[in-house]
């Protein structure tokens, strides 16, 4: 229980000495919440709802709706910009769902994004974060459309995500196998300077570093003018920690040094034993 002291103390010295408002909450899967500052407020979602949006699609075709390897066409009505890389490639592509899923985390590509949201719909997705355990979080539209009605936007609070991704790493959403696939996508993640950002590399002998061989971590994150957001399933010593950390308010470069703070600090905790 010391360590558990330890670390509520030093993630405490982080967050308030961070700038903006921050929602933070550490689990480990399986045990309990570490740590939690300001779970329940409300945070525009950014990026982040493409996590929920996967689990739907997973659902879809865990319940024989579609299946992952089924090919959709790439429309030019499609075409969204942002972050990925589709909205710069041609009409009439045809790529599996599970390559779209993939490109939506990894890349975080919002065309891919919004082909998943027309297949899988509105109700599939509240239908999903209701079971992720997302009560207090709203999925209402698209990404990079800005419908005259002005729905509002996707909001996500620290606690929802963090249900979620304890979910996730538990294994305890559709089956093991499908939470298995999921994770395995999210460790593909191309944007690391969040969470991992400070974690230990190795050097390969060569001058080339590499991802240490102690760690590795499933994540997604979110961001926008003012707004940094980062949530992962952090893999060490054996253990797994459910990590969210949501912001506003703050410049990207201090949010990022913050939440990259939280992730060390969480590895530093496992490494402890």
């Amino acid at each position: 229980m010391q360590d558990v002291a330890q670390l509520h103390r030093t993630l405490t010295t982080i967050v308030q000495e961070a700038k903006g408002t921050w929602g933070v909450l550490v689990k480990e899967v399986g045990k309990g919440i570490y740590y939690e500052h300001l779970p329940d407020e409300h945070f525009i979602a950014e990026s982040v709802i493409k996590v929920p949006i996967m689990a739907a699609v997973f659902a879809a075709a865990w319940q024989g709706e579609c299946s992952l390897e089924d090919r959709l066409v790439l429309r030019r009505e499609d075409l969204v910009q942002g972050s990925g890389l589709l909205f710069a490639l041609s009409p009439g592509l045809r790529l599996s769902i599970r390559e779209l899923v993939t490109l939506m985390i990894i890349q975080s590509d919002n065309t891919a994004t919004n082909i998943l949201i027309d297949l899988v719909g509105k109700e599939r997705i509240e239908k999903t974060m209701h079971e992720l355990g997302m009560s207090d979080s709203r999925y209402v539209r698209k990404l990079m459309i800005y419908p005259a009605d002005n729905p509002g936007n996707n909001t996500i609070t620290a606690r929802d995500v963090t249900s979620m991704l304890s979910m996730i790493g538990a294994g305890r959403f559709l089956s093991a196998q499908a939470c298995s696939e999921m994770v395995a996508i999210m460790k593909k993640q191309q944007f690391r300077n969040g969470l991992p950002s400070l974690l230990p590399v190795a050097d390969d002998g060569i001058g080339k570093q590499s991802l240490a061989t102690d760690w590795e971590i499933a994540s997604k994150s979110g961001w926008d003018t003012g707004r940094q957001h980062d949530a992962g399933l952090l893999y060490t010593q054996g253990r797994c920690f459910a990590i969210t950390a949501l912001s506003q308010d703050v410049e990207a470069e201090e949010a990022l040094y913050t939440i990259g703070s939280i992730g060390k600090a969480v590895y530093e905790f496992a490494k402890l034993g």
